[in-house]
């Protein structure tokens, strides 16, 4: 019987093979030996950093989730989620979670995002009636997560404004069209894999047995708050309220609003997810360690799979193998008005966040209004590192068979790059 290799495994394993094979005609052997380590030291590093933002996000989740914000998040959204993910029952936990991560990737929260996307993949796997192999489900909400429809590219915004760009957040419109059809993209494409790999076999949860389940944490009950204590909890949000409307809309300039909307955000959302639970009667501090728990674990457990991925990107680079990409894609690309410096971004983009960052900051400083500068910036709002979103998801549910989802992925990647040459060509 023949087995079929999963798009994954070649992916990996031809990164790591022309690296070794460019670095030997090169003589880059001393950078890709050295990388290595400093690659596998750096994804420890970061697994590492994960843990804590794992765990504080998940156990603020956790709190929102025994006050009943989830399921109440996932009726209001079921209409739009029950046509994208048929095979996810509309009151599952997983629907929710899908929407405050996308939600959160839209606002810039990369911090919150992956902890809330893989909660979302958690909750998925227990639908899953074939654990290792992702569903479709799975497939969807990962090429939907890798094109996440941008709305504030903060950190890109904040990059073009020390560099003296005129217009730092020109990008935004651009920015948001790119991140539109990359989206598009990845759910037609999904949609249409999908449905060339045959029907699915049903979830281990049907949607009418979990209809009829117990949704008491959706009923009102006693909080135990004093009248006085419920009082001054909602004396707290309408000072934050306040306080949001003085320093936000009464800013004397969009660069500062936008500063202060980038420090608030996160605050302001644990804020208020703890504020839903503490008032919903949730023993906010015990649940909350409860769910740090489940996220010191899922951070431990993509490792590996953290170190194989970035050790293959960071030889890739190393031994030149990247520049050589850029080099053979270049004739093709100049003629469309494709700068190669804005190249690079887009080819390293779906394998390195912080060296396409890097790449960005650069082409950037060097020329802040140029076109190449514009564009280059529009794809590094509007696109995001593929291969470590898969690794990171899949590798926290343990899933080996990937099936379609890279596929559909790097079609959003594609589609995305071209939709911001486009529009940044009309705009510029």
């Amino acid at each position: 019987m023949k087995v079929q290799i999963a798009p994954m495994n070649r992916i990996w394993f031809y990164l790591m093979a022309l690296a070794v094979v460019c670095a030997a005609f090169k003589g880059q052997m001393p950078a890709v030996t050295k990388a290595s380590f400093e690659a596998a030291k750096s994804a420890v590093n970061l697994a590492l950093g994960l843990i804590g933002a794992m765990a504080l996000w998940l156990g603020l989740v956790k709190v929102a989730e025994e006050g009943g914000l989830l399921r109440l998040i996932a009726r209001k959204v079921r209409g739009l989620l029950v046509r994208l993910f048929p095979n996810v029952p509309a009151e599952h936990p997983a629907m929710s979670a899908m929407v405050m991560n996308i939600s959160a990737n839209a606002l810039g929260l990369g911090n919150a995002a992956t902890p809330l996307g893989i909660k979302a993949m958690v909750e998925l796997d227990k639908l899953n009636p074939h654990p290792g192999r992702a569903t479709n489900a799975m497939c969807l909400f990962l090429a939907i997560n890798t094109s996440n429809v941008t709305l504030l590219p903060l950190g890109v915004i904040a990059v073009r404004a020390a560099a003296g760009c005129a217009q730092p957040a020109a990008i935004i419109f651009p920015t948001l069209f790119a991140t539109t059809c990359s989206t598009l993209a990845a759910i037609i494409m999904a949609k249409i894999l999908a449905r060339l790999s045959g029907p699915e076999p049903a979830p281990k949860i049907e949607s009418k047995e979990l209809d009829k389940g117990d949704f008491s944490s959706l009923e009102p009950r006693d909080p135990g708050l004093s009248p006085g204590e419920k009082i001054l909890i909602w004396g707290l949000i309408v000072a934050l309220s306040l306080a949001l409307v003085r320093y936000f809309f009464l800013s004397p300039s969009w660069a500062t609003a936008q500063k202060i909307l980038s420090f608030w955000l996160v605050p302001c959302l644990m804020f208020g997810l703890l504020a839903f639970g503490y008032l919903k009667g949730v023993a906010v501090y015990e649940v909350a360690c409860e769910g740090a728990k489940e996220g010191f674990n899922v951070a431990v457990r993509i490792i590996p799979f953290l170190v194989m991925i970035l050790v293959a990107v960071g030889i890739f680079r190393a031994s030149g193998a990247f520049n050589y990409l850029v080099k053979l894609l270049t004739p093709v690309t100049q003629p469309l008005g494709f700068p190669p410096e804005a190249l690079a971004v887009a080819l390293l983009r779906p394998l390195s966040g912080s060296g396409a960052f890097g790449l960005m900051s650069e082409v950037v400083a060097h020329a802040p209004n140029s076109f190449a500068a514009y564009l280059a910036s529009t794809l590094q709002g509007s696109t995001e590192t593929t291969f470590y979103v898969l690794a990171v998801y899949f590798g926290a549910i343990g899933v080996k068979d990937q099936r379609y989802t890279v596929w559909a992925a790097l079609t959003a990647d594609i589609v995305g790059a071209f939709a911001a040459l486009f529009i940044c060509h009309l705009t510029y």
